[in-house]
């Protein structure tokens, strides 16, 4: 502690005025307070280095400099009894150790156990950990000896060992173990002699190096590619100057950015987050429900890791599941076909939905004349890359003739798009494949052109023989017309006799599997066929006592087929506000998308006038149940905010991610289904709208949908895009947490709906009036606030100044509430269309317009 001689004296000071001399002990004593507080902030800041003088103790944590985020100690895992030296969040409240220094040399016991234990650093430099005797059971050695060395935690996470001048001769970002930090680099460092791959933990309490490994592969072109055992078990794609092409959803991605170094030195990936409120990690599992490699974000409000985005995560994601020369499409069923002047090696697995075999060519390519060319494969996943041929000096014009001329390259593609190539632009660089193109996939959007050389055959046929074809066909089609008029009569008469028989013995097939019959060509799905008489017997002839409920298409009932497996039942009613149109419009769409928050259809069922959908059955009902109706459950926060998570994922897989881009139209809690775990599934698409790709925004003259649910711009005028939706999605997201319906007016807030009410509160600072009194008061404040902000934000009046729900999952991961925009009026749909109808009749019910489902609303 410093010493102050307050009281020393001098000859000058002596003949000084009392008055100055007090000014003086003052200033004096200000001197000694402000050298004592400095002292003692050094002495209390937690020290972030060890030396050889002071090694660190099994007690002792150092904690990173600057914002402090990380911490490095002595641990033992949960349901283990070893120690080891790691480095964890130290910001998280829930420990989550990101890095392990010991990981196969552990010291046995508990760290109470081990109270001996250090982690110290040798005059000479050497790392290393002992247990409570002398006992090394881990080090690390730099090639020279170092003066002054010291091991320091880093606020990135990162430990490293230096010398007096700073000189980094060891770190641990050298070595990962199961976590990818931002700034630390995946793959190889030629400099360094080092391949940087990620090692999953063998179970949850043992850190030690499991079978699940992730690395780079710079055969070809690079990509990486996770491992279990000596099983590829998911594959990247290459970089394509964006993302790398099998990880797509990159671009939409708010606040990070991505890094993808190839050159002499080294081949590495990296990523960097951007906002300073943002805790994400790359992480590698064991196991795990949502894929082996997962990207998350801590949300400190709700004390949990966010999942961000997970791999593999659905059927194309396993590596070449439909074979050599097959693409995989998980919009498709089956999900695997063969390419263009490809047909499947195997038809007999083929048939059993087994693509492994994959494809084979029709027509043996013609190299030598000249004559063969390309089809083009857009939004590709392009082939596994490992033995393709990369030249980054040729154009994608250049790259083609070069194939032509290469006797063995089967296809080609950029190697960079970022500046457009393969995405409507040139491109740089060039990727050939000499061998079968295997793990191919598409996606709806995203992507790159894949360039697949075909046998002139298999192109597009001349227009000679187009009229030859013609011909033939009009000649065929003429003599073939009186025969299946025939058969068409004979099959209406025997398929009628059928459903006869079969509706009063409630018996049949379970599956015809005949693709749906009122699809036009483009549209043809090979979705089950269910019989009526299998329906009728599932539900013990639609009982009453089997019925769950009544919406505007129809009865819903559950069943159970032979198998166990139990189902939804929907049929088409005659009194039915929705009609034949909606009921297509929900078999090829629902059909074709596949998501954990979407209901899964399993089939339908046309037998005369009967129109029956057979849906997944969702044990918990839907979630109107649990926040309008008297239920003995009251759903805890933690459950209603997963439930909004999952609903944003659903759309946005909607909206962004599905192949199709898809405006629901019709979003309320009776269409978010729940199943056993809770987990929310978007429901009823008989409204729900197809976009093309250049399409922004739609007008219609028929307005479907939900008053009170519906945006002001759609209901009023028949706009409707994807801010439609969100819109929607807004008004759902308040009445989650307030428990109440989007209606009827709140006498003690004179306001016609939740949306009215809320802004109020807002305004007035007392936002949590709004959350649901059955919770008591028991959830997070921070993350009702975040909602309730992100719902008015959701439902403003003006489209654009609504968010996207890609933006909304971002600011539902976003710890800082206050770093969200403001809200503006949210826009009063239901009170507008009260102001604009007819005034003439003297009685208005205002929550018949809030909440009755419409299906035909003349434009304005």
């Amino acid at each position: 502690m410093p010493t102050c001689m307050t009281n020393a004296t001098h000859s000058d000071d002596a003949a000084a005025p009392l008055a100055h001399r007090s000014r003086r002990e003052m200033a004096s004593s200000l001197l000694c307070l402000i050298l004592y507080l400095l002292h003692q902030l050094s002495c209390c800041h937690a020290r972030d280095i060890v030396t050889p003088g002071r090694p660190l103790a099994a007690n002792e944590t150092l904690v990173s400099g600057g914002d402090g985020n990380f911490a490095l100690g002595f641990f033992t895992p949960q349901g283990a009894n070893s120690t080891y030296v790691g480095v964890w969040y130290n910001k998280v409240s829930v420990r989550t150790v990101v890095w392990v220094a010991n990981r196969e040399a552990p010291i046995a016991g508990a760290v109470e156990d081990n109270p001996g234990a250090t982690l110290s650093v040798s005059a000479s430099g050497t790392l290393a950990i002992a247990a409570g005797n002398t006992t090394v059971v881990w080090s690390v050695a730099p090639a020279e000896k170092l003066a002054s060395p010291t091991a320091q935690i880093l606020d990135n996470g990162n430990l490293v060992l230096a010398d007096a001048g700073g000189t980094v001769a060891w770190e641990g970002f050298d070595y990962p173990t199961d976590t990818l930090l931002p700034e630390m680099k995946l793959g190889i460092d030629y400099v360094k002699g080092r391949n940087r791959t990620l090692t999953a933990w063998k179970s949850t309490s043992d850190p030690s190096p499991g079978p699940v490994v992730m690395a780079m592969d710079t055969s070809g072109d690079p990509q990486v590619f996770i491992w279990d055992g000596p099983v590829k078990v998911w594959r990247s794609g290459p970089w394509d100057g964006v993302q790398f092409t099998g990880v797509p959803d990159t671009v939409t991605y708010s606040g990070f950015s991505f890094s993808f170094i190839n050159n002499a030195q080294e081949v590495t990936y990296s990523f960097q987050v951007h906002n300073v409120s943002i805790i994400s990690r790359l992480g590698l599992n064991s196991t795990g429900n949502y894929g082996l490699l997962q990207r998350s974000t801590w949300v400190e409000a709700a004390g949990t890791w966010n999942l961000y985005w997970y791999a593999p995560k659905d059927q194309c994601d396993a590596v070449s599941p439909c074979g050599p020369n097959g693409v995989c499409d998980t919009n498709n069923l089956p999900v695997c076909s063969c390419l263009r002047g490809f047909t499947p090696k195997s038809l007999a697995a083929w048939a059993l939905r087994d693509g492994r075999d994959g494809c084979v060519r029709s027509t043996p390519l013609d190299c030598q004349n000249g004559t063969d060319g390309f089809v083009t494969v857009r939004h590709a996943k392009v082939p596994d890359t490992e033995r393709s041929v990369v030249d980054m000096s040729l154009t994608l014009a250049q790259c083609r003739q070069a194939c032509l001329r290469n006797c063995s390259c089967k296809a080609y593609a950029s190697a960079n798009v970022s500046d457009g190539g393969g995405r409507g632009g040139a491109g740089t660089g060039c990727v050939m494949w000499t061998t079968g193109l295997t793990d191919l996939r598409v996606y709806p959007d995203f992507g790159q052109d894949l360039f697949v050389r075909l046998a002139a055959a298999d192109l597009e046929l001349t227009s000679k023989s187009r009229k030859g074809l013609v011909i033939i066909a009009v000649g065929a089609s003429v003599s073939a017309l009186a025969f299946l008029l025939v058969v068409a009569g004979l099959l209406i008469w025997t398929r009628k006799k059928r459903i006869r028989t079969g509706s009063s013995k409630w018996s049949g097939s379970r599956s015809t599997g005949r693709p749906f019959e009122g699809s036009s060509h483009d549209d043809d799905l090979e979705l089950p066929i269910f019989d009526l008489g299998t329906i009728a017997a599932a539900t013990d002839g639609f009982s009453i006592n089997n019925k769950l409920g009544e919406g505007g298409f129809g009865p819903v009932y559950k069943g159970k087929l032979e198998d166990g497996q139990e189902i939804a039942v929907k049929t088409l009613s005659k009194t039915s506000v929705q009609g034949l149109d909606e009921f297509k419009n929900e078999v090829l769409l629902i059909a074709k998308l596949q998501h954990r928050n979407l209901v899964r259809l399993l089939g339908c069922s046309i037998s005369g006038e009967e129109r029956i959908l057979v849906y997944e059955y969702m044990a918990n009902k839907s979630l109107d149940n649990f926040l309008f109706e008297k239920s003995n459950v009251v759903l805890d926060w933690q459950v209603r905010y997963r439930i909004i998570e999952g609903i944003s994922r659903g759309l946005l897989y909607l909206h962004q991610d599905s192949r199709y881009r898809i405006i629901h139209r019709d979003m309320k809690a009776s269409n978010v289904l729940l199943d056993k775990e809770m987990t929310p599934k978007i429901s009823d698409f008989g409204m729900a709208r197809m976009f093309g790709s250049e399409e922004t925004e739609i007008n219609t003259r028929k307005v479907v949908g939900t008053y009170g649910y519906m945006s002001p711009e759609y209901a009023m005028d028949g706009v409707f895009s994807v801010k439609s939706d969100v819109f929607s999605f807004g008004v759902l997201l308040l009445e989650i947490v307030s428990g109440r319906r989007n209606r009827g007016v709140y006498s003690y807030s004179n306001h016609l709906n939740l949306l009215g009410h809320a802004w109020s509160l807002w305004n007035e600072g007392k936002s949590l009036e709004l959350a649901d009194e059955k919770m008591n008061g028991s959830f997070n404040s921070d993350e009702v606030l975040k909602c309730i902000r992100v719902g008015l934000l959701c439902v403003q009046e003006n489209p654009d100044d609504r968010p996207s729900m890609s933006q909304v999952l971002q600011m539902l991961a976003i710890t800082d509430v206050t770093s969200l925009p403001m809200p503006k009026q949210p826009g009063f749909a239901a009170r507008r269309v009260l102001m604009e109808t007819d005034t003439s009749s003297s009685k208005l019910d205002c929550s018949v317009f809030d909440s009755a489902t419409i299906t035909m609303l003349e434009g304005r």
